[in-house]
């Protein structure tokens, strides 16, 4: 019976959700709202106080649940900048979405700490409104809380709410609050209570480039013999304010101003060794592109065939490669170990809603392990066959949704390969060599008609 009694305390303390600490306070919060580009980017500098007895090793940070958009990123990183490990955690009484902050250094009793909250949040800004004409400006609108919506108790808070442009239509004026140029001001506010609530709306104008990847397929091949090459297969898709009434070329040829709704071409970085570029769509090769070396990377300036309104849509591939020794090596142990990023730079403030990549490893691998910077969807393997390939050769596949730059990271594959194996392909075409070599000579050696030669017959 005791022993029932312990398994039993057992499986309520694993199941046992986390507690507030209300000595926990946030005694100073400066909040930073971008709304310059298509992402909503709220960073906070949090001053975390212990006003208990006993130290602190956590603390709690939770989604707000009456928020427009997604976030797609959340980090928090200490003074020193480094990053701070952020686990889901269910909070008992409560069916809000929480994360549990791990400090590096307990919080002892009476002392401080600061932190940085980063979050991004997508499709958090809606177009109002939704349709506009060719000529006209794109004004948007965007709704979120005039505080910071957390469980602890803040003590004193300031916002900035940062703006493309100066043209601001209207804005909530919880006083105090304040305008100069593109930035609005809210506070400071004092003694603000946990879980408060308060709509902050901002209508203004926004012609940064709402351009979304709603699908991408990103394929690794990689060959020993010094190359990886990367092929992209992108979606995109304007999803600001929709094209109201026909179009004129006419009226877009004329128009030079450089703050327009439409997209008319954009930039991607590859890295600084990459050659072999192609840049392709449906129809065939894209030669508007331009190629700008600079010292660490590589600007690749993408020009679709036609501009994008709201609403349009297009698609390409892009590929190049890169040689292998950047990002190709052998461990002592005799592993070869792939590190490279699990998506790469699109275009600025992306957004990719859906996001595949596959890594094709070489002819004859074993003991294949994946380590990923963050958690994906991992596919069910393939086998595909390339040039001279009578073995096939894994593919490893890798789904996410929901990416933006802060999600550009390098995964790490590590497998067993033999250097034999690079015989495998030569051997395959001098085989094949020989066995023509051998069919021309009994081609023109033997006569394999089957008439009677002009000398049999004289004899």
């Amino acid at each position: 019976m005791l022993k029932l009694n312990l398994f039993l305390l057992f499986l309520v303390g694993v199941n046992a959700g986390e507690q507030i600490n209300s000595y926990l306070i946030y005694k100073n919060v400066d909040r930073s709202i971008d709304l310059t580009s298509q992402l909503v980017k709220i960073t906070s500098t949090i001053t975390l106080e212990n006003a208990g007895k006993d130290p602190i090793k956590n603390f709690l940070v939770v989604d707000e649940p009456k928020s427009d958009g997604k976030v797609v990123y959340r980090g928090v990183k200490d003074s020193a900048k480094q990053d701070l490990n952020l686990l889901p955690v269910q909070v008992d009484g409560s069916d809000n979405k929480f994360h549990k902050v791990v400090l590096r250094q307990n919080l002892e009793p009476g002392r401080t700490a600061t932190v940085v909250l980063e979050e991004i949040i997508a499709k958090g800004l809606a177009p109002y409104p939704s349709s506009i004409s060719q000529k006209e400006k794109q004004l948007v609108r965007y709704f979120g809380n005039h505080y910071i919506y957390t469980p602890y108790t803040v003590a004193k808070q300031k916002t900035d709410v940062v703006l493309s442009s100066r043209s601001v239509e209207n804005y909530t004026k919880l006083k105090p609050v304040t305008q100069s140029d593109n930035t609005i001001t809210y506070g400071p506010y004092t003694d603000i209570k946990p879980y408060t609530e308060d709509q902050l709306v901002v209508h203004f104008e926004n012609n940064a480039p709402f351009l979304t990847v709603t699908r991408l397929e990103r394929v690794i091949e990689i060959s020993h013999w010094g190359n990886v090459a990367i092929e992209e297969q992108i979606e995109i898709k304007h999803t600001g304010a929709k094209l109201k009434g026909p179009f004129s070329r006419y009226d877009y040829q004329r128009d030079t101003s450089s703050s327009h709704h439409s997209i008319k071409s954009y930039t991607t970085v590859l890295p600084a060794t990459a050659h072999s570029i192609y840049y392709r769509d449906s129809n065939g090769n894209i030669s508007t592109s331009s190629v700008k070396h600079r010292k660490d990377w590589i600007e690749l300036e993408l020009r679709p065939r036609f501009p994008l309104f709201g609403g349009w849509q297009s698609s390409y591939t892009l590929g190049y490669s890169v040689p292998s020794y950047q990002y190709l090596y052998r461990t002592p142990e005799g592993q070869n170990v792939l590190s490279m990023r699990f998506i790469d730079h699109v275009f600025d403030d992306m957004f990719v809603e859906e996001a595949t990549t596959s890594i094709v490893l070489p002819v004859g691998v074993s003991d294949v392990q994946l380590i990923v910077p963050y958690q994906v969807e991992k596919l069910q393997d393939d086998i595909t066959y390339k040039y001279l390939d009578n073995m096939g050769r894994k593919v490893l596949r890798m789904r996410k949704n929901d990416l933006v730059e802060q999600h550009i990271q390098d995964l790490e594959i590590t497998y067993s390969w033999q250097p034999q194996l690079l015989l495998h392909e030569p051997l395959l075409i001098s085989l094949a060599l020989f066995i023509l070599f051998v069919a021309v000579i009994i081609w023109v050696r033997l006569d394999f008609s089957l008439g009677v030669p002009e000398h049999s017959k004289k004899e």
